[in-house]
């Protein structure tokens, strides 16, 4: 597999998917998020895209952000990654979807009409996650929760570490362990493949588009507190 772009979020799914990217010796040339026009945050998790520029920095590959909104996002999406696509010689996009398969429909049908290859790294059968979540916090990747859906999950979810402990009590609720429905939502801030930490500080909980958030901030002296 040529030169690869990323769909990148922020969390732990993209990350692993990097994570495995990497470990195949697929070069990933560049990450690629969407961000409101409105706002400096991104669709989805609604994180502030400072922190993903950080994130990016530490891992040593560029980020563009595509500013769009919902009615318009699949063609601005197209619109962007054609360009994408000559400017870093793509021959393919790589997506962190798990199991849920009109995200990856979406992502094929996108791929193909900009004349890219889809890839998913991290597709699995919905009983498999388990092992995912555990493979993420084994290689050693340090991720926060920044998000629940308030019918998925109670707030004390909100700010968790995503580590061992994490790993055998979302077991134990009604949802996918890897959020895969969107039941939460995670910013991972250090791992293997990241140079240095991303430091943050959690602050304050916002309501953002119905679910409650965490909202992080960066801090300047080297700790990660929450």
């Amino acid at each position: 597999m040529g030169k690869t772009a990323l769909s990148w979020s922020g969390g732990k799914d993209a990350c692993l998917a990097l994570d495995y990217l990497l470990a195949n010796g697929i070069s990933v040339e560049v990450l690629i998020t969407t961000k409101q026009r409105s706002e400096k945050r991104t669709h989805g998790h609604g994180e502030k895209t400072n922190l993903l520029v950080q994130q990016s920095e530490s891992l040593g590959i560029p980020i563009h952000f595509i500013e769009t909104d919902i009615d318009n996002y699949t063609d601005r999406f197209v619109e962007e990654l054609k360009q994408l696509k000559l400017k870093y010689d793509l021959e393919a996009i790589a997506f962190g979807d798990i199991y849920f398969r009109p995200h990856k429909d979406w992502g094929e049908k996108l791929a193909s009409s900009v004349g890219l290859q889809a890839i998913y790294p991290l597709w699995r059968k919905k009983e498999e996650v388990d092992a995912l979540l555990h493979s993420f916090i084994q290689r050693g990747y340090r991720a926060k929760v920044i998000r629940v859906r308030p019918d998925c999950l109670s707030d004390s979810w909100l700010g968790r570490e995503i580590d061992e402990s994490f790993y055998q009590q979302i077991k134990l609720e009604e949802v996918c362990p890897m959020g895969e429905a969107g039941e939460y939502h995670s910013f991972v801030y250090d791992g293997p493949i990241f140079s240095k930490v991303v430091a943050i500080l959690t602050k304050e909980t916002v309501i953002w588009e119905g679910s409650k958030k965490v909202d992080l901030h960066l801090t300047h002296d080297g700790e990660v507190e929450i």
